[in-house]
């Protein structure tokens, strides 16, 4: 069986096609990642109460887990007084709900909640500053550049590849390696993100093209960690629920104190010889 014909691609490709469409994805993620920062809300500034409510509640944990360096006085004071404290919700915000918290309650609407409308807000205009672009960009690849070889890959694939190398190209018998216009957009929809760290670091949102566009979704949800506490960031029924079940972790907690028997403990740890 005779070899399929080696193509020779007209330079003019590479210098009005290839390169092209790779300036204009890099230029139109730099634009997409200046339009997200502008589109993005200032933060807001928290009020006390609820400053107070996120702070309190890491105060069990870091008792709790560094309670050994305080007299076992002063560990018992302070643990009297959390529990106390979140059980009778002394630094919750909203003291209406803790006094109807065995009430009751409805399904939880976001959209009720406060900030869940600006929340999904900013998913929609996250959403459409990733889509958006895309849907332009291919739309005039696949206009322009429509059944164009662009190019040759330097290295042997399977025949697997065929598909997502040649697409719009309708030859059985091409060299798998050979790149069509619209698998070259797409290589540099997914490809570019190492580009983009370059040129915007490693924090930006010109992203990777489809790729963020459906991980979208997740921008503006995420809550604040609160040093990895449980319930930091919640309001309502959960922080509350936080509440009792941190004062039930203090009841169980034991008191070590590191300095008890220290002075047995430097006696045999040196020979009392050498003083």
């Amino acid at each position: 069986m005779a070899a399929a014909p080696e193509l020779v691609l007209d330079p003019s490709l590479r210098d009005w096609v290839l390169f092209p469409i790779l300036l204009v994805m890099i230029l139109v993620g730099i634009l997409r990642h200046y339009i997200t920062q502008l589109l993005q809300a200032p933060p807001k500034q928290l009020e006390l109460s609820a400053i107070r409510e996120q702070q309190s509640l890491a105060r069990g944990p870091t008792l709790r887990s560094n309670g050994q360096f305080i007299p076992p006085a002063s560990f018992l004071s302070r643990k009297t007084y959390l529990i106390k404290s979140f059980r009778e919700g002394i630094f919750l915000k909203d003291q209406e709900a803790f006094q109807k918290r065995d009430e009751p309650k409805p399904p939880a609407n976001p959209l009720t909640e406060p900030g869940g409308m600006d929340q999904m807000m900013d998913m929609v205009k996250g959403q459409m500053v990733m889509i958006i672009p895309q849907t332009v960009l291919m739309s005039w690849v696949n206009f322009f550049f429509s059944g164009f070889i662009l190019m040759k890959l330097p290295f042997p694939l399977t025949i697997r590849f065929k598909s997502i190398l040649q697409s719009g190209v309708a030859t059985k018998d091409l060299d798998v390696r050979w790149v069509s216009s619209i698998s070259w957009y797409f290589l540099n929809l997914f490809g570019l993100r190492s580009v983009y760290d370059i040129l915007l670091g490693s924090n930006n949102s010109a992203g990777g093209g489809m790729a963020d566009a459906m991980n979208s979704g997740g921008m503006g949800m995420g809550g604040m960690g609160g040093m990895g506490i449980p319930g930091m960031g919640q309001s309502g029924p959960d922080i509350i629920k936080t509440y009792f079940s941190e004062a039930e972790n203090l009841e169980l907690s034991t008191h070590i104190y590191i300095l008890d028997d220290i002075e047995d403990r430097i006696f045999l740890k040196y020979d009392t010889e050498t003083f």
